[in-house]
């Protein structure tokens, strides 16, 4: 059995990226930035037949800018996504460490089987990360309760389990930080969609009432505003759902490897402690 008058050290904090906080200050900049692009890119004059906004659009451009004002927003849902993506991108490889993870994890159950927690740290040294930081506080409790005669063996190992699942939950919202509001864009994007169509839509049938003719171009401007707003609706829920779907394996990855090392750690004294 290895000696453990070591005291037990900190579990060490993740160092680099660890998310934004305060993602509402994304979607105010993508906000701007969708309705720029909407009205000064896509409504530049040159789009339009006769440099007037109110024409006939010129190419694909001055067909979105039609779409209306409903463009903008999903514009808005579209960029705030995939901001959210590359800000997940870069917390999530904070939060999985230096080393593979697959590797990570079998190199420090195969210590920690082995009783070897100095090498265990030293993987955690090198790892870094949520899980490095999850393995550490479970050695450090592991070896806190082996010195300690007071406890019986099932409360011992129910504390190393404390200590474990404790310090999972300090890490959770690193890795899950702003999934909630990709999530959201998710329906969001199928939802604004859908209101621009009917819009589109109710734009056409005020053309086909005018007058008691139809008027040919707000009758096409209608259909254009409510194809285009289905188009990028659609974009935007597609992309919103590869994101979250990317990321939610990539949280799900981690967690399990933070099962099987938390439970390898409890196996492990329970198989080497025969204590009642």
């Amino acid at each position: 059995m290895a000696t453990t008058t070591k005291a037990a050290a900190p579990a060490k904090k993740n160092s680099g990226f660890q998310g934004m906080k305060a993602a509402w200050i994304i979607l105010v900049i993508c906000a701007c930035l969708g309705y720029g692009v909407w009205y000064f890119i896509m409504g530049d004059p040159d789009n339009f037949i006769g440099g007037d906004r109110t024409g006939h659009p010129a190419n694909l451009l001055g067909t979105v800018y039609k779409g209306g004002f409903v463009v903008g927003l999903i514009l808005t849902l579209l960029f705030t996504v995939i901001c959210l993506g590359f800000e997940r991108f870069f917390a999530i490889r904070t939060a999985s460490g230096k080393m593979n993870l697959a590797k990570f994890t079998a190199q420090v159950k195969d210590a920690i089987r082995s009783q070897k927690f100095d090498e265990a740290r030293a993987l955690c040294d090198k790892m870094q990360g949520s899980v490095a930081n999850v393995v550490m506080a479970s050695i450090n409790m592991y070896q806190t309760v082996e010195g300690d005669s007071t406890l019986k063996k099932a409360a011992k190992i129910a504390k190393i389990q404390q200590a474990h699942e404790e310090a999972t939950q300090l890490e959770m919202p690193t890795l899950q930080m702003n999934m909630p509001m990709v999530a959201t864009i998710v329906s969001l994007g199928t939802l604004t969609a859908l209101f621009g169509t009917v819009l589109g839509m109710i734009g056409s049938f005020q053309a086909l009432s005018a007058g008691g003719g139809a008027d040919s171009m707000a009758l096409s401007a209608g259909i254009s505003e409510a194809l285009v707003n289905t188009a990028s609706g659609i974009l935007t829920s597609w992309v919103a759902t590869v994101v979250y779907n990317f990321f939610s394996n990539k949280i799900d990855k981690l967690t399990y490897a933070l099962d099987e090392i938390g439970y390898t750690i409890a196996a492990t004294y329970d198989s080497n402690h025969t204590e009642a």
